[in-house]
């Protein structure tokens, strides 16, 4: 018996093993050639070679060319994966308000909010200073680029609500768009998301003049680490809801204080110098 059963186990080891494939006919390996269907309208599927090398061209043009949002859209999608958006989408889903924008999954567009209403309405309301806003600084709520390459659906949503919620952390803090007042106001993102386009965003200091980098390391990025790390996650704030209230309680609320006028403060630099170089001159 105990003969038999060796010689059993013995031919069932030397005995050839009907092999499964591991992919199937059916299968279709993911390449540049064969890329797979898209997960949602617009979605650009990417190999893990083309998003790095989308990566490292848009952070270069993009540190070349900082005006150029089509770049550091894409730098900032290209760089959201594979951790930090599901990281923003969860902290959408541990907030009731955050779970509310992601099932009614609003738009932030010329078409959803009326600017001329928002006009009408009273000087300190958060509507009315995100048109000011707008109307100052000659942008619309239609110049946020679609997200393509992120493959989940709901965190390519996050990513679009991100974006377009921008414009409203220009109104809250009155940081202008131009290169100094955006780079502020990525710090501030990057300490309140952890976005890394954010984060990279400020190797664009390297371009500032001295003085604006001056005023920048010196006033507007500890403004920026102090008021992004305290604050609520302004990703859960229902924009649309709050168009009537009063902008500074919501800026308390949110835990965020203004910052210096950067216009101001820019202005004021400017008549320093005119003044030294009078002096100079006269002297």
């Amino acid at each position: 018996m105990a003969v038999c059963s060796s010689r059993c186990l013995r031919t069932l080891l030397e005995s050839p093993l009907p092999v499964r494939s591991l992919a199937s006919p059916t299968t279709r390996h993911f390449s540049v050639l064969n890329r797979p269907p898209p997960n949602y309208e617009g979605h650009v599927p990417l190999t893990k070679i083309e998003r790095a090398a989308l990566t490292v061209g848009s952070a270069v043009m993009a540190l070349r060319d900082p005006y150029r949002a089509d770049l550091i859209a894409t730098l900032g999608e290209t760089t959201a994966t594979p951790y930090f958006i599901y990281r923003l989408r969860d902290t959408m889903l541990s907030d009731p308000t955050g779970r509310r924008i992601l099932r009614d999954r609003p738009r932030i567009t010329s078409k959803t909010l009326s600017l001329p209403h928002l006009r009408t309405l009273p000087a300190n309301t958060l509507g009315r200073a995100y048109a000011d806003w707008q109307d100052r600084e000659g942008v619309t709520p239609d110049t946020r680029d679609r997200v393509k390459y992120i493959d989940d659906e709901e965190c390519a949503y996050v990513m679009q609500r991100y974006r377009e919620s921008h414009d409203f952390y220009h109104a809250l803090t009155g940081l202008p768009v131009f290169m100094e007042g955006e780079i502020a106001l990525k710090a501030f993102e990057f300490a309140n998301t952890l976005l890394p386009m954010t984060g990279l965003s400020l190797f664009a200091t390297a371009r500032l003049k001295r003085e604006g980098r001056g005023r920048f390391w010196g006033t507007y990025f500890p403004w920026a680490v102090r008021n992004g790390l305290r604050a609520k996650d302004v990703i859960n704030v229902y924009w649309e809801e709050c168009l009537e209230r009063d902008v500074d309680e919501m800026r308390g609320e949110l835990g965020i204080e203004r910052p210096p006028d950067l216009r101001d403060a820019r202005r004021e630099a400017r008549r320093r110098k005119m003044a030294v170089k009078g002096k100079t001159e006269g002297g």
